[in-house]
């Protein structure tokens, strides 16, 4: 088989176009962005105070600088931006689908630094997520719920608003050691790319997808085990929003609840955490979104006596394993699957490596 044989065997229809060198050229420039753009960012963050002090939900000893996501929101626009211009998008509608998530995008980065750094009442950050959600409702972004009832409108809106604002406060809440959240991302990301790659017409989608993968492998490079910086609430929130979106940006359709198991199983890791975070706090009586403490996945691997490193690997696998499950469900073939695998782990292990060969060095 020649070069463009194993291409088209990937999905990609014109080997010979710029359409697959836009989105690889995406992915490179938000990779390398976030990577080169974070020390900038940390090194102003640890002057002005823009850091998480140790406390009951983080691991952190000493203070850790947490304007991370301004980095990762600045790699995934800037690629975008000069991506666009490369490749103008012609598909109107789909570019409004985009700028609509990235708007929404937008506007939780601002609430989850505000967050980060003065602090904001519960009531308020759920406000700002549902108003952000029904954005994306009001511009054809739904799970669309197809029953045969008068209320099948009110239902998708229902059902959208919640699995958006789930999974946003999902990569929230879990975001508490170093590596984790930026490592399932990034699986989220390839996978959901792979299937987005496959989709006529979602050439918008795809390029979101690749630059939101490229920040999350260049976060990752300062962010595994020994941490030197962390996304924050406005990281999360971008991540957790972004991959929301994009895993119900194909025009979903629920007849059963069974049609909600691809993106369910995408993102859940998440999904199964932060659920049993949620019922433990409840039955304690305590409120799950302002009760800081290590009853997470990655609390319980840590006392079992795994190292953060360990165990994030250990989390990465059960991510990776249910995003494989999840590209089978989309009815991506054999190659494709393998090939996402096979790709995600080698970026992951060579950003891995680079980390902890860095961790060996002074930290200037």
């Amino acid at each position: 088989m020649n070069i463009n044989g194993f291409l088209q065997s990937l999905g990609i229809a014109d080997p010979g176009g710029s359409g697959w060198l836009a989105v690889v050229f995406t992915f490179m420039l938000a990779w390398i962005v976030t990577w080169r753009f974070i020390p900038t960012v940390r090194k102003f963050a640890l002057r002005v105070g823009w850091a998480d002090q140790p406390n009951a939900r983080r691991l952190n000893r000493e203070p850790l600088p947490n304007a991370g996501g301004l980095a990762i929101y600045t790699g995934v626009i800037a690629a975008l931006v000069l991506a666009s211009l490369l490749r103008p998008i012609e598909v109107q509608n789909v570019l409004i689908q985009v700028l609509t998530i990235l708007l929404g995008g937008s506007i939780l980065v601002l609430i989850g630094f505000i967050d980060d750094q003065f602090g904001l009442p519960s009531s308020v950050r759920m406000l700002v997520q549902v108003l952000t959600a029904l954005l994306l409702v009001a511009n054809g972004i739904t799970i669309q719920i197809a029953i045969g009832t008068p209320f099948d409108s009110t239902l998708s809106i229902l059902v959208t608003v919640l699995w958006v604002v789930g999974i946003t406060n999902a990569i929230n809440l879990m975001d508490g050691m170093d590596g984790l959240v930026g490592g399932i991302g990034f699986i989220t990301a390839m996978s959901l790319l792979a299937v987005s790659a496959q989709i006529p017409n979602r050439a918008a989608a795809t390029l979101v997808l690749a630059a939101l993968g490229g920040a999350a492998l260049g976060f990752l490079r300062h962010n595994f085990h020994p941490s030197r910086i962390i996304m924050g609430d406005a990281g999360a929130y971008f991540f957790g929003y972004v991959l929301a979106a994009t895993a119900i940006l194909g025009k979903l359709q629920a007849s059963t609840i069974f049609a909600l198991v691809p993106p369910v199983l995408f993102l859940l890791l998440p999904v199964l955490d932060t659920t049993q975070v949620i019922v433990r706090r409840l039955m304690a009586g305590k409120n799950p979104m302002n009760t800081p403490g290590k009853d997470h996945l990655h609390h319980r691997l840590l006392a079992w006596g795994l190292s953060q490193r360990h165990a994030a690997f250990t989390l990465w696998s059960i991510a990776l394993f249910s995003n494989l499950l999840a590209m089978h469900f989309q009815r991506l073939n054999l190659v494709q699957i393998a090939a996402t695998v096979s790709i995600t782990i080698v970026l992951l292990a060579f950003t891995v490596w680079q980390r902890i060969r860095a961790a060996k060095m002074p930290i200037k």
